[in-house]
């Protein structure tokens, strides 16, 4: 009687310790510390609650969310959460389509801070004088500036949006001198359903053209007499510590700066932060501080919900109580590295889920739904 008793009593207590064990095996992991410059903590130390991040992992595992292949997440200057996916790990080159754009962008700043290109107002088509005679000539081309394709919002017919446009990235993939296919590209209509450049916010109609992106990339290489991919390594990668990149290039052996550029996830979420902190990496200032801020303001409206700075996305995300500002790198298959100043956080996600109906709204419900939920 007296054993009969004693296992009651005990029971209660083993089923305790095992659920607390139980609990224990499915908190998140702490990120390794691979001294690379990240420092790493958990989600306690950044006032976020681990068991959201178990359900977010359990409902990709369980294939709520397609083709996820990584997610990181910083916080007060603390890498607390790493998790790879579908092969992946932390050595993976990841393909996050235009998100890299966004590289495009801040060398370009630091190109500008350092002389090598007077500002976002030079004019690009001076830059190639060795590719005249230029089709469909029109003096408006002559005055397209850097900030125009910065900005996504230049008079060139280019639309990746649209199939049927001239300067559709597909069809620029088809033939062999990129820079020759945009700079031969007309000046494009504005029929009279459409918002004119100066009728829209900001002055400036957004068309969404990777190949300008291509084309500031090299401007960049004519005007700093150096390759693009190494111009990019001295002068942001090397002083961020990443070493293992891997570019797309043209038929003509040019960097593709408009997209495809692979990265670590913990390199992507190094880019993230060094935007967090104001342009600055361990103390240096990589990025010029007034680059970070003019690069993240609003220079074009895209949607009631969306903005664009200079080859920056802007949007709110998380719960429907308490939306936060968040300036994104953005591409194919939904990858996004994410900034919200206000949360001092940095999130990665990146998914091969290319091409498919609902690709951005998945990550954007992982964001919202889950990373920022979890904020206490």
């Amino acid at each position: 009687m007296q054993k009969r008793l004693a296992a009651l009593f005990l029971f209660p207590v083993i089923l305790s310790l095992w659920n607390s064990w139980l609990s224990a095996q499915t908190l998140p992991v702490s990120p390794k510390d691979l001294q690379d410059g990240l420092v790493v903590g958990s989600p306690d130390d950044a006032e976020i609650n681990p068991g959201r991040l178990v359900e977010m992992e359990s409902a990709i595992q369980k294939g709520q969310f397609k083709k996820i292949t990584s997610i990181l997440v910083a916080r007060h200057g603390k890498l607390v959460y790493e998790s790879y996916f579908g092969g992946s790990d932390n050595s993976t080159l990841l393909d996050t389509r235009s998100a890299t754009k966004s590289i495009t962008g801040i060398i370009m700043g630091i190109a500008i801070q350092k002389g090598l290109i007077s500002g976002v107002d030079a004019r690009v088509f001076p830059y190639f004088a060795d590719q005249k005679p230029i089709e469909n000539p029109d003096p408006r081309k002559d005055k397209i500036m850097v900030e125009d394709f910065l900005t996504m919002s230049s008079l060139l017919e280019c639309d990746d949006w649209n199939e049927f446009s001239r300067g559709n990235e597909e069809r620029m993939y088809l033939v062999e001198d990129w820079v020759k296919f945009v700079l031969n590209l007309p000046i494009k209509g504005f029929p009279s359903w459409a918002d004119k450049p100066a009728d829209s916010p900001y002055g400036r109609s957004f068309s969404y053209c990777t190949g300008g992106v291509f084309v500031l990339g090299q401007v960049l290489q004519r005007a700093t007499h150096q390759p693009v991919d190494q111009f990019a390594a001295a002068n942001l990668f090397t002083p961020l510590g990443i070493s293992k990149v891997q570019w797309v290039y043209s038929p003509l052996g040019l960097a593709q700066t408009g997209g495809g550029l692979r990265l670590r996830g913990r390199d992507l979420l190094k880019i993230g932060q060094l935007y967090l902190n104001h342009g600055q990496w361990n103390g240096k200032q990589v990025v010029p501080e007034a680059w970070v801020k003019t690069s993240t303001q609003p220079h074009v409206k895209i949607d009631d919900d969306t903005l664009y700075g200079y080859l920056w996305w802007l949007k709110k995300f998380g719960p429907a109580d308490r939306k936060s500002d968040a300036v994104y790198m953005n591409g194919n298959g939904g990858n996004k590295v994410a900034v919200f100043p206000d949360l001092d956080l940095v999130a990665v996600i990146t998914s091969n889920n290319y091409n498919t109906k609902g690709m951005h709204e998945q990550t954007d419900q992982i964001l919202s739904d889950f990373i920022l939920s979890a904020i206490r």
